[in-house]
């Protein structure tokens, strides 16, 4: 019997797969506990429209997020830092510090997690930042770093 499953199930498949299942384990698990629902003309309509919606909203996701790294082409944030004598940086330029500076200064809010900084940086002068917007989509951000 073809069933679309609501739930993923371990070593039967995902949500919102189509799969063919023995009548017995369809009308004695998957039915009773909620698990699938039959894969008739009305449900795998409701199906595909579903697909597409969420299709839908995906590609406008992607679309914003490479409108935002166009914009940062041109972004540079500045960050002020503590120096000691000899031009050396107390700490380093996090991750954290270049989302809030980013914030601040041009009112774009990235999570600091998608901020890809192999290391903090820990020299004056102007970096080269990748901020992860979307799947496929990467922004390159400069960072002044001032002492």
């Amino acid at each position: 019997m073809k069933v679309i499953l609501k739930a993923d199930i371990k070593g039967v498949g995902k949500k919102n797969e189509v799969i063919n299942a023995s009548d017995g384990y369809v009308r004695n698990f998957l039915f009773p506990k909620n698990l699938a629902v039959e894969a008739n003309a009305e449900n795998l309509s409701k199906l595909q429209a579903q697909k597409d919606s969420t299709q839908y909203k995906k590609d406008l996701e992607k679309e914003e997020a490479k409108k935002i790294a166009e914009k940062m082409k041109n972004i540079m944030v500045r960050i002020n830092v503590k120096t000691g004598e000899n031009g050396k940086i107390f700490g380093g330029v996090s991750t954290k510090d270049i989302a809030e500076n980013l914030e601040e200064q041009h009112n774009i809010k990235i999570d600091k997690k998608k901020i890809d900084l192999k290391e903090t940086i820990k020299t004056l002068g102007v970096h080269i930042v990748d901020i992860k917007l979307y799947e496929g989509v990467i922004g390159k951000i400069k960072i002044d770093v001032r002492g």
